[in-house]
């Protein structure tokens, strides 16, 4: 058996390789504080200080110019944020360039892969793309990875995951193409100006403090000085104007709406009323909620609590909605920590509020800093394609095994909060949604309080105190077997999908760097 087949069972009982040809050793997942625990340090990588002579121009006629100024050659890594959703065109114009200049074996290294970026695929049968780290992938592309057509096993990491890869040098990003949705010609930038305006740039932040080479591109160059810098000009060695970023209609669609399903609505509910039951309702209350119809719903439900008991909390996060913008208006929450915004109306909030305050990915969720922002979260409510008795999570794979979502910052505020919900419907399509074992591990059980369905709640074992507050709420508390019991009485029991080999096509980064599961090949 070569060195990259070792593989060994981490603490969930998940098969994992320790090391992998093309991307090195990897130590297995221990559970989720082991590593700090242990007192782990790694050293920090810094990209090579460089100089400029005063008075140049750092704008630069084309894409394609400013390819070659970087010096970018085959088998190099680039790296893309994702704050443009799928209305961005950048990361595809940037490697269907590369590849009519016959630069090939590219690490394409985004802070995600989202529905606009489907051409990654040929591209990768093409040969220009060879390697990939993300934190989500769907479609096309996620298809190719599970069918095995990316050479080196994919990396999917959180958000936290990947601020921590850059900054300890897991990751070397040699050329950084950024949207700037607003830019000067010195390379000041910001996301919350511009018809390309998507918010908060906080996962570019990262990349540009890190990469050896910052490509700022833009559809909306404005004379010096830019008055709001999300990016400032020492980080930028090159400003491209293009005459458009992408689809603005599909980078903020408007306000995210609240779920009108009676079955969504009951989970929302039921989840409110136990963040109420643990009395972490309180003032300085720190909460996150996803962008979600459902955790929209939940987040109604908490606004009206705080407004009729008089609440205010200190602070909200994550990637910021309208509805969290609502919220820190009237008072109820005293900032919010931006790291990606969602829609229209939080450009605007970003521009004017001192209040909204923009944050970096590490600032956001890194483990290996001295102190992230979700390590002080109160309650952060999430969603789940599967859970299982464990109460392990899985947001990657379907229930065929293939790559269709995204890690995201499901594994860090699980980690990191107080209290952490996750809000699923018992079942989809027939399909239910708690089995004996999730196809893909991405939050651990030991860090999920509960689990929210229709059909009733599931406390975490390690919870009694949770439990028992929930009991005396009058809460609908089940054990989790006999929930999957109940659904299964309706759906039947599901095949479970085996792989097409033992070969791993992907590996699940844990947010300190273990390996916590890995993503086998299918059919």
């Amino acid at each position: 058996m070569g060195q990259e087949n070792r593989r060994v069972l981490n603490s969930l009982g998940r098969s994992v390789p320790t090391f992998i040809d093309g991307l090195g050793a990897f130590d297995p997942y221990r559970g989720p504080w082991s590593r700090l625990e242990g007192g782990h340090e790694r050293t920090h990588f810094a990209p090579p200080l460089k100089g400029r002579m005063p008075q140049g121009s750092k704008v630069t006629p084309s894409l394609r110019q400013a390819i070659e100024a970087s010096g970018l050659q085959s088998g190099m890594t680039v790296s893309f944020h994702h704050h443009l959703r799928n209305g961005d065109a950048l990361l595809m114009a940037v490697l269907n360039e590369c590849e009519a200049m016959g630069i090939a074996d590219l690490t394409v290294a985004p802070s995600s892969l989202t529905d606009a970026h489907e051409g990654v695929a040929d591209l990768v049968r093409r040969g220009v793309v060879r390697q990939i780290h993300t934190s989500g992938v769907r479609g096309a592309v996620g298809k190719a990875i599970s069918r095995g057509e990316v050479e080196v096993p994919v990396v999917i990491r959180s958000h936290g995951g990947r601020a921590r890869a850059i900054e300890e040098g897991s990751v070397v990003i040699d050329v950084a193409f950024l949207a700037a949705p607003a830019c000067d010609p010195q390379g000041n930038m910001t996301g919350a100006l511009g018809p390309s305006g998507c918010g908060s740039l906080g996962y570019a932040q990262t990349d540009a403090r890190h990469a050896r080479h910052v490509v700022a591109v833009t559809d909306h160059l404005v004379p010096q000085p830019l008055r709001q810098v999300s990016i400032p000009q020492y980080l930028v060695d090159q400003v491209v104007v293009v005459e458009s970023l992408g689809d603005a209609s599909k980078i903020a669609t408007g306000a995210a709406r609240i779920t009108r399903s009676p079955v969504d609505l009951k989970i929302a509910q039921d989840a409110y009323r136990l963040i109420a039951a643990s009395e972490l309702l309180a003032p300085a209350v720190s909460f996150q909620v996803g962008a979600g119809g459902a955790s929209l719903a939940v987040a109604a439900f908490v606004r009206d609590h705080m407004r009729q008991k008089g609440i205010k909390g200190s602070w909200g996060c994550g990637g910021i909605t309208g509805y969290m913008v609502q919220m820190l208006e009237e008072g109820l929450f005293e900032a919010l920590y931006d790291v990606q915004s969602f829609d229209a109306a939080v450009c605007q909030s970003l521009a004017r509020n001192g209040n909204h305050i923009e944050i970096d990915q590490s600032w956001y969720a890194n483990p290996l800093n001295r102190g992230c922002v979700v390590h002080n979260l109160d309650v952060v409510v999430l969603a789940a394609l599967e859970v299982d008795v464990d109460f392990n999570v899985n947001v990657m794979t379907g229930h065929d095994g293939v790559l269709r979502g995204a890690s995201g910052g499901h594994c860090d505020t699980a980690a990191g909060a107080k209290l952490a919900i996750v809000v699923a419907p018992s079942f989809r399509g027939g399909v239910p949604s708690i089995l004996d074992r999730v196809q893909t591990v991405v939050t651990p059980g030991e860090t999920v309080d509960a689990i929210v369905t229709e059909r009733g709640i599931a406390i975490n074992p390690r919870r009694k105190d949770l439990a028992e507050a929930a009991r005396a709420a009058r809460l609908p508390v089940k054990e989790i077997a006999d929930l999957k019991k109940e659904v299964e009485a309706l759906t039947g029991v599901p095949e479970r999908a085996e792989p097409d080999s033992d070969r791993v096509v992907a590996v699940v980064e844990y947010r300190d760097g273990t390996l916590i599961d890995s993503v086998f090949q299918v059919r």
